[in-house]
């Protein structure tokens, strides 16, 4: 079992900055592939940004691409967002997942999640 906890979400004005950070227990974390996810009331859960186990690659969605940036740093466990010039269409809940076997656009290639955290960026 990965346990996984973010940290970093807020109220920030629209055009600001905002940076996630996703720490996961356990001592084998370069071995999963990283996703973040976000989820708005009312909407599907959506993928945002995904990285390799060595962080070599990443996906973006189209919506946050150049704004957004993952990273991951596996001397700490952690994995994080720095979301730039966010809109108001960024507010959502936003979700770290892990994945045994690579990164994924898909919900369904991860098997961990953690419990979320609120991004809410006022107009």
């Amino acid at each position: 079992q990965v346990q996984l906890v973010e940290s970093g979400g807020g109220l920030v004005q629209a055009g600001g900055s905002l940076r996630l950070s996703c720490a996961a227990s356990g001592r084998t974390f370069s071995m999963y592939g990283m996703g973040w996810f976000r989820q708005a009331p009312g909407k599907d859960r959506d993928f945002v940004a995904a990285i390799s186990r060595g962080g070599a690659t990443t996906y973006y969605a189209d919506s946050v691409k150049g704004r957004f940036t993952i990273s991951r740093d596996n001397a700490k466990n952690t994995v994080y967002l720095q979301m730039s010039t966010l809109k108001p269409e960024d507010t959502a809940v936003y979700y770290c997942a892990a994945g045994v076997n690579g990164l994924s656009r898909g919900r369904y290639g991860y098997d961990y999640w953690g419990q979320g955290t609120q991004v809410s960026v006022s107009s």
